[in-house]
C-alpha cells in the first residue's frame, strides 16, 4: 500500500517533493527539525496474543534499526506495500521514512527490544492527492509489519494509535490504496469500525476512513483490548512450562518453597529450577535444575522470579533473550520501601520486561494459583493448592491473600485462580477483570484493593463484568489518604464515600472487611440470585430467628414472621420444614436458623444432609432461591454442608488453557465487538435458568443452566455464625440482583434540539485563549455574563440578576426586573450563607427594597464589600444544589442533593458517573434521603421531578461535551410545582487533562 508522496516520486522517493527532505519543503511547510519529539506518543500495548510492544515515533536516529526490519520483511509483503518488487530501501528511501516533521509527515514503529516489527506513517494531502500542509485535513497512510509478527494484531493497534495523533494534528479523514489481494491489510481497515467507503480504482482498492469515533470503533477496540488483556492474564495462568530461578539448593528460602509448591500441587507441565550455583543435570525436588534459562533449552512459558532485587534484571535479560512470556516477581526491595531508589528500580523492571514482549505480577508478590485440572498450577508461598472452585480471588497483599485463602477454605469454597499482585507494577486488578469476565471457570470475582491504577477503567470493566457475574471489592487504605507504598495511582479528590457510590452504581458489591467479602463470595458461587427482597426464616430458636429477622429489616430486605421448629425439631422436620418454603411463592429466599441440640451426638451431619436434600429436591419444583444458614456454637456444620455438597457426582467443566486456545479460536473482531456493544445487556431474571435473556451472553447462559441442571455440581449452602453476618451478604445479593435486572436496561443519554455544542465549544476556547490558561494553569472562573452565555447553550436559564452598587441602582434594577424581586449579597464569604442574613426575599415595592438594603449594609458591611444584586423572584419551591466536577482519578462527576446545612453536614449527596442516562437521573433525585422533600412530604405539593431530571441531565451532557469544564455548580435551582429556577451558577474552566481511558488503548507508562 503505498503513500501519497510514493505515488508521486515512485517508491525510491525520487523526484521534487518529499516533506521529509533536509531544510523543508518547497511549498513553505515547517522543517522536520522545527518539531519537538512528541514524547506523548509514545505508549506500550498489549497484542492479541498476550505480549507486549512500544510503539513510538520513527526518528532520524532509526536508520540502521529500519534497514534491519526491512531485510527482514518477505518479498511478497513488500510488494504488498510498494505495489511492485522491492528487495532493498535506497538510501533516499531510509532517509525519507526516518525523517519527520511530527505534523503533516508522521511514522510510528512497534518495537519488541531494540527492533522494529512493524511500521506505519501518514502523508498529509490534498483533494488532488498531492503532499500538503495545514489545514488539508486528509492523509494517506501505509503500513508494513513483519511477516513473524502478523496476525498478532499490530496493525491493528498501530491504527488506533496513528489516528490518535493524526486527529491531535488536525486530520480528519485516512485514504488508503490496498492490492485486492492483500485481504489481511483490507481486513484492517473494514474492523476497525470507523466510517469508510470504498472503491476499485486502476486495479487496486482505495479506502477512505472518516478518523471521528463511532460507537462501532470504540466497541471494536474494547473487544480487542479486552482479548489481548485477558489473553496477557491467561498466559501468566496456565503456561505450558515453568522456571523458579532462584530455587536454593537447601530447604526453605522463597525459591526452594515455591518451587516445593509448584510440584506438590502437582502441575501439569514441565517445571524447572534454576540456579547460578548449580550445575546443568542436577535435580532440586525432582525436577531439573539448571544455571540459567538460557541452559535450559527449551521453551519457557513462566518465569518465577525470587532473587534479591539486584539480581532481578540480569535475570530478566535472560528470560527476555530467550523467549519467556511473563515474569511472577516475589522479590522485595522496589517501590514498596518508599524511596527514591526502590521506585526506580521498579520503573526500570517493567521497562525492561516491555522490552521484550513479557507482562510482570509484583514486584513484592506472593504469587498466583489456577485450579484447574488440566493446570494444577501453585507458583505462591501458599503450601497446599486449594480446591478447585468456582471464586476468582485477586488481592494487592500477600497478608491478606494468605488470610482470605485461609477462610475460604474453612467455608469449604473453591477457587479458580488467585492472583497475589503485590506492588501490581504491570498486572492490575483491571486486567485479571479482562480475563474473569470470560473465563468459563470462574463465576464470582472477588478483589481485595488497595488502590486503583486507572478508576475509571475499572469502573467500566467492572460494570461489564458484573451484567454477567459478581464483582465483590473491599477496599483497603479507605483513610490514610494516599495511595500505599509501591503503588503509582493518581489521587483522588472526592470522599471515599462517593468513591464507593460510584462503583455500585457500575455494579460491583462493595463491602468494607475481608469478613464481608467471605461472607458475600461464599454465597455467591454457592447459591442462585435471589428474585426479590421476600425472606422466609425457620429454625429451632426463636431468639434466633427474631435476630435475623431484626437483620433483615435493618438491610431493606421483607421478612416473613419466623417459623419456629422448637427445640424439639428434628433433622427432617428441617428439611421438611425447608422444602415447603422453597415451594412457596410469596418468598425470595430462605434463612435457616439452628442451635445445637442437647445431649445428641452426630446431628450436625445429619442436618446437613437434610438440608442439602431439601434442596437438591426444589430444583424440578420452581426457580431456584438462595438458602443461607445461621447457627450457633454448631462447630463443622460448614464443613458438613460442603461435605454434603461434595458427595454429588460433578461433571468436569471444560477449561481454555494458553497451550489449548490459540488465539485464532477466541471470538471474531465482530462478535467481540458486538458482545462489547450489549455489555450491559445482562439477563434479568438471573435466578431462571430457562430465561431467554440469559442467552444475550453465551457465558451468562451457560452459568444460568446450572442452576436446574441434575448434571451440573450441587451449590454449596453457607453457613454464618452470625444471623447479621449472613442477612448482610443476602441483602447484598439482593442489591446486585435488582442492579442487573436494571442492567438490562440502562437508560439513554436523551438528544436535546436546544443545544448549541459548537457555541459553546467556541465561547470556551476564547476565554482559555484569551485569560492563558496554559496546561499547567489552574484554571480560570468564568464571569457571570459567561456563564449565562455558557450555560444558556445548552438550554440552562439563569434567574435574571443585576448588579445594585447602590440603592438607586438597586431601585433601577427593580424596575426593569419587575416586582417582587430579592436582593442578596455575592461577597464570596457571604455566597450561599443565608444563615448570615445575606439575603431578603419578596421585595414588593420600592420602600422595602430601599429599607433592605439599608439593613443589609448596616449589618453586613459597605456595598463594595457586600456586591449586592438583584434579582426576579423565582416561584417558590424546593432548593436544590447541582454540581459537575471532574475528578483525577475517576473522572467527571455529576452529584445531587437539597441545599442547606443540614444536607451537608449528613453528606446527604448523591452521584453518578458522566455521562448519566435518563435512568442516573432518575436514581439521582430519589436516591438521597431527604427525597420526600420533593414528593409532596407531608401535605406539601410535589415538584416538578421531571424538570429537575432534565436539568441534571443537561449538566452531564455540558461537561460530557466539554473536557475544559472542571466544575459546574447550579445553586441554589428551585425546583417549584412547575419548573426549575437557577438562581446562581459558577462554572471554572481548565485545558484538558489526559485521560487515562480514552483514546488509543495503551499500558500504564513508565
Amino acid at each position: 500500500m503505498r503513500s501519497a508522496s510514493e505515488q508521486a516520486d515512485g517508491p525510491d522517493g525520487a523526484g521534487g517533493g518529499g516533506a521529509g527532505v533536509p531544510g523543508g519543503a518547497a511549498d513553505g511547510r515547517p522543517a522536520p527539525e522545527e518539531h519537538a519529539y512528541p514524547d506523548h506518543w509514545e505508549a506500550d500495548v498489549v497484542l492479541r496474543d498476550g505480549g507486549t510492544a512500544r510503539i513510538r515515533p520513527i526518528t532520524a536516529d532509526d536508520a540502521d534499526r529500519l534497514v534491519s526490519f526491512y531485510e527482514q520483511v518477505s518479498d511478497e509483503s513488500k510488494y504488498y506495500r510498494f505495489f511492485a518488487p522491492y528487495p532493498r530501501l535506497s538510501a533516499k528511501d531510509v532517509h525519507r521514512f526516518t525523517h519527520h516533521d511530527f505534523v503533516d509527515r508522521v511514522g510510528l514503529a512497534a518495537t519488541v527490544g531494540d527492533d522494529f516489527i512493524a511500521t506505519v506513517r501518514y502523508d498529509r494531502i490534498n483533494d488532488l492527492g498531492r503532499p500538503a500542509s495545514f489545514p488539508a485535513d486528509e492523509a494517506e497512510v501505509a503500513f508494513l509489519v513483519q511477516d513473524a509478527h502478523q496476525g498478532r494484531g499490530v496493525a491493528s493497534a498501530l491504527l488506533e494509535h496513528i489516528a490518535a495523533v493524526a486527529r491531535e494534528r488536525g486530520i480528519r479523514r485516512f485514504a488508503a490504496e490496498v492490492l485486492p489481494a492483500n485481504t489481511k491489510m483490507i481486513k484492517v481497515f473494514t474492523d476497525a469500525g470507523y466510517t469508510q467507503k470504498r472503491s476499485f480504482e486502476d486495479g487496486s482498492v482505495r479506502l477512505h476512513l472518516d478518523l471521528e469515533p463511532t460507537d462501532r470503533s470504540l466497541a471494536v477496540q474494547r473487544a480487542r483490548e479486552q482479548r489481548a488483556e485477558a489473553r496477557s492474564v491467561q498466559r501468566l495462568l496456565a503456561p505450558r512450562s515453568v522456571a523458579v530461578v532462584g530455587a536454593g539448593r537447601t530447604p526453605g528460602g522463597v525459591g526452594r518453597t515455591v518451587l516445593r509448591n509448584v510440584v506438590a500441587g502437582g502441575f501439569t507441565g514441565q517445571v524447572y529450577a534454576v540456579n547460578p550455583a548449580l550445575d546443568a543435570g542436577a535435580e532440586l525436588d525432582g525436577v531439573p535444575a539448571f544455571p540459567s534459562v538460557a541452559a535450559i533449552g527449551a521453551p519457557v512459558d513462566l518465569a518465577i522470579v525470587a532473587v534479591p532485587a539486584e539480581r532481578v534484571p540480569e535475570v530478566v535479560a535472560d528470560c527476555g533473550e530467550h523467549g519467556v512470556r511473563g515474569l511472577v516477581v516475589l522479590s522485595a526491595g522496589y517501590a514498596e520501601s518508599g524511596g527514591p531508589e526502590g521506585r526506580e528500580r521498579q520503573r526500570a523492571l517493567v521497562r525492561q520486561a516491555r522490552s521484550y514482549g513479557m507482562r510482570i505480577i509484583g514486584p513484592n508478590a506472593f504469587g498466583i494459583i489456577d485450579t484447574a485440572e488440566d493446570v494444577r498450577l501453585n507458583a505462591s508461598l501458599a503450601p497446599e493448592l486449594p480446591a478447585a472452585g468456582r471464586i476468582g480471588l485477586f488481592t494487592q497483599s500477600g497478608a491478606i491473600g494468605v488470610a482470605l485463602l485461609a477462610r475460604l477454605h474453612r467455608r469449604g469454597a473453591g477457587l479458580s485462580s488467585f492472583i497475589s499482585a503485590g506492588n501490581r507494577a504491570d498486572v492490575s486488578g483491571n486486567d485479571v477483570l479482562q480475563h474473569w469476565y470470560d473465563d468459563p471457570a470462574t463465576d464470582v470475582v472477588l478483589l481485595y484493593l488497595e488502590s486503583l491504577g486507572n478508576p475509571r477503567k475499572f469502573a467500566r470493566l467492572a460494570r461489564r463484568t458484573a451484567a454477567v457475574k459478581p464483582v465483590v471489592v473491599v477496599k483497603g487504605a479507605r483513610h490514610s489518604g494516599s495511595a500505599p507504598p509501591g503503588h503509582r495511582v493518581p489521587v483522588t479528590r472526592i470522599p471515599h464515600a462517593t468513591v464507593s457510590a460510584l462503583l455500585r452504581q457500575a455494579g460491583v458489591i462493595r463491602v468494607d472487611t475481608v469478613t464481608e467479602l467471605v461472607d458475600a463470595g461464599v454465597l455467591l458461587a454457592g447459591q442462585p440470585l435471589p428474585a426479590g427482597p421476600r425472606v422466609a426464616i425457620l429454625g429451632n430458636s426463636e431468639s434466633l430467628g427474631l435476630l435475623a429477622y431484626d437483620a433483615c429489616l435493618t438491610e431493606g430486605l421483607r421478612p416473613q414472621r419466623p417459623l419456629d421448629l422448637t427445640t424439639g425439631a428434628t433433622p427432617a422436620d428441617f428439611r421438611d420444614a425447608l422444602a415447603a418454603a422453597l415451594a412457596d411463592d410469596s418468598c425470595d429466599a430462605v434463612v435457616v436458623t439452628a442451635i445445637p441440640w442437647v445431649g445428641i451426638e452426630g446431628t450436625t451431619e445429619v442436618l446437613a444432609a437434610s438440608l442439602r436434600e431439601a434442596v437438591d429436591g426444589s430444583g424440578a419444583a420452581g426457580a431456584a432461591k438462595p438458602v443461607v444458614v445461621v447457627h450457633v456454637e454448631m462447630g463443622g456444620l460448614a464443613e458438613a454442608l460442603s461435605a454434603a455438597t461434595s458427595t454429588r457426582p460433578a461433571p468436569a467443566r471444560p477449561r481454555r488453557t494458553a497451550a489449548s486456545a490459540p488465539p485464532e479460536t477466541r471470538p471474531t473482531q465482530d462478535t467481540q465487538a458486538a458482545r462489547s456493544t450489549q455489555d450491559t445487556q445482562a439477563p434479568q431474571n438471573v435466578q431462571m435458568p430457562q430465561d431467554t435473556q440469559a442467552q444475550q451472553d453465551t457465558q451468562a447462559a451457560q452459568d444460568a443452566s446450572e442452576a436446574t441442571d441434575p448434571a451440573a455440581p450441587a451449590r454449596n449452602i453457607p453457613a454464618y455464625p452470625a444471623a447479621e453476618r449472613a442477612v448482610r451478604a443476602l441483602a447484598e445479593a439482593v442489591r446486585y440482583a435488582q442492579w442487573r435486572r436494571q442492567a438490562a436496561d440502562p437508560g439513554r443519554v436523551p438528544e436535546y434540539d436546544s443545544i448549541d455544542e459548537p457555541g459553546a465549544a467556541a465561547l470556551i476556547d476564547r476565554v482559555l485563549r484569551e485569560r492563558g490558561a496554559g496546561q499547567e494553569s489552574r484554571g480560570v472562573s468564568l464571569t457571570a455574563d459567561e456563564t449565562a452565555e455558557l450555560l444558556g447553550r445548552y438550554g440552562i436559564a439563569l434567574r435574571p440578576t443585576l448588579p445594585a452598587p447602590g440603592p438607586d441602582a438597586a431601585v433601577a434594577a427593580a424596575a426593569r426586573l419587575g416586582y417582587p424581586v430579592a436582593l442578596k449579597t455575592t461577597a464570596p464569604h457571604l455566597r450561599h450563607r443565608p444563615d448570615l442574613g445575606g439575603v431578603r426575599l419578596d421585595l414588593a415595592t420600592e420602600q422595602q427594597l430601599r429599607t433592605a438594603y439599608a439593613e443589609l449594609t448596616e449589618a453586613l458591611g459597605k456595598p463594595e464589600e457586600l456586591q449586592p444584586v438583584v434579582q426576579a423572584m423565582a416561584p417558590r419551591g424546593v432548593d436544590t444544589v447541582i454540581r459537575a466536577a471532574i475528578d483525577p482519578a475517576a473522572g467527571a462527576v455529576l452529584s445531587f442533593g437539597l441545599a442547606g446545612a443540614a444536607s451537608e453536614l449528613l453528606g446527604d449527596t448523591a452521584h453518578r458517573l458522566v455521562p448519566a442516562t435518563d435512568r442516573d437521573a432518575a436514581e439521582l433525585v430519589r436516591s438521597i434521603r431527604t427525597a420526600p422533600l420533593l414528593f409532596g412530604w407531608r401535605g406539601s405539593a410535589p415538584v416538578d421531578t421531571p424538570a429537575l431530571e432534565e436539568l441534571l441531565l443537561r449538566v452531564s451532557r455540558l461537561v460530557d461535551d466539554h473536557p475544559e469544564i472542571v466544575s459546574v455548580a447550579l445553586e441554589p435551582a428551585v425546583v417549584a410545582p412547575s419548573g426549575v429556577s437557577v438562581l446562581g451558577a459558577a462554572v471554572r474552566l481548565a485545558p484538558p487533562a489526559p485521560t487515562t481511558d480514552l483514546g488509543p488503548r495503551r499500558l500504564p507508562s513508565y
